[in-house]
């Protein structure tokens, strides 16, 4: 089953913010290679959400060009 770009990031995004509320559960505090790796996740979640609106903007846009 092939599933399109945005559904494959919004599953990824919803892993690695599932982590990143994991990582403050945590009775302990965050170490520094936990906190590093807490924020390379949450650039990651941000820069895919970039994506996300790069995708929906291509989507909403390509009808307009179509009608012209």
């Amino acid at each position: 089953m092939m599933t399109d770009p945005a559904s494959a990031i919004k599953c990824e995004v919803s892993q690695l913010v599932e982590l990143q509320i994991q990582a403050f559960r945590q009775d302990s505090s965050l170490t520094s290679s936990e906190l590093l790796e807490y924020r390379m996740r949450a650039e990651k979640i941000r820069t895919l959400y970039q994506e996300l609106d790069r995708i929906g903007r291509r989507r909403f846009e390509e009808p307009l060009h179509k009608a012209s």
